[in-house]
């Protein structure tokens, strides 16, 4: 039986980066591993209105870099950056460190996939028929400019009494190809029968990696001839030139 593996992960030092980037000690990993999920569900809980698609943790010796990318970065900054401000202290106090804020505007959010899904998941959980829901968002990705898309919708569909899974796929989506740009997202529609999980992958186009070209010291060639000369003692000369 095949098995899908994460498409970011399998292209994480290819095309894709790491979420957290920081090194630490064996003693440490593990509480700056649980530090960055606190982090990252206390953000999106405070901003479940801002489309935050994706948020970067960069660690220093003295500081925490939080880069956050949403489509709505006035709803994080606030006016005259209230709200940003507050932010930062609250991770502050959280982290017991210096914390410094990046906000990076997101221009196709339906070429984010985890918008995508967040967006599905909240139109089931407003009741919308969750085929109108997902063909919805193929078009409107579709339109956007993406080469592909496929969207599965799992779980009590319709509130029917048995679990089961439904999809739907436009354009191409090359999960192998690893110059591909493949996106991914997935959340859960809590409803009133359960949880529904609901999975986008969106193909953007291909990344070719710049080539890292080795210049080759040339080498005189060296030829080795040997010649038998028979001497009294039959002795043999090599010559090399």
């Amino acid at each position: 039986m095949g098995q899908k593996v994460h498409p970011l992960v399998l292209r994480v030092g290819y095309i894709k980066d790491w979420s957290s980037k920081w090194t630490a000690s064996k003693k440490d990993f593990a509480k700056n591993i649980i530090e960055d999920l606190k982090i990252r569900k206390f953000i999106k809980k405070k901003y479940l209105q801002a489309a935050i698609a994706k948020i970067i943790i960069e660690r220093y010796t003295d500081r925490v870099t939080i880069k956050i990318r949403t489509a709505r970065p006035g709803m994080v900054i606030g006016r005259h950056g209230v709200d940003i401000e507050k932010l930062r202290q609250d991770l502050s106090d959280l982290a017991k460190r210096e914390i410094n804020i990046e906000i990076e505007e997101i221009t196709e959010p339906f070429k984010e996939s985890q918008l995508v899904a967040e967006n599905i998941a909240f139109q089931i959980e407003k009741r919308v028929a969750f085929r109108r829901a997902m063909k919805r968002a193929i078009e409107q990705s579709m339109n956007a400019g993406a080469l592909g898309i496929k969207i599965i919708c799992k779980g009590r569909l319709g509130g029917a009494e048995m679990s089961r899974q439904e999809s739907y796929r436009r354009g191409k989506v090359p999960l192998q190809t690893l110059r591909a740009d493949i996106d991914y997202g997935f959340t859960e529609a809590v409803t009133t029968y359960g949880l529904i999980g609901v999975k986008v992958w969106i193909y953007r186009g291909d990344i070719i990696p710049e080539k890292k070209t080795k210049i080759a010291q040339e080498q005189p060639e060296t030829t080795i001839i040997k010649e038998e000369v028979k001497n009294g003692d039959d002795a043999q000369k090599s010559k090399v030139s």
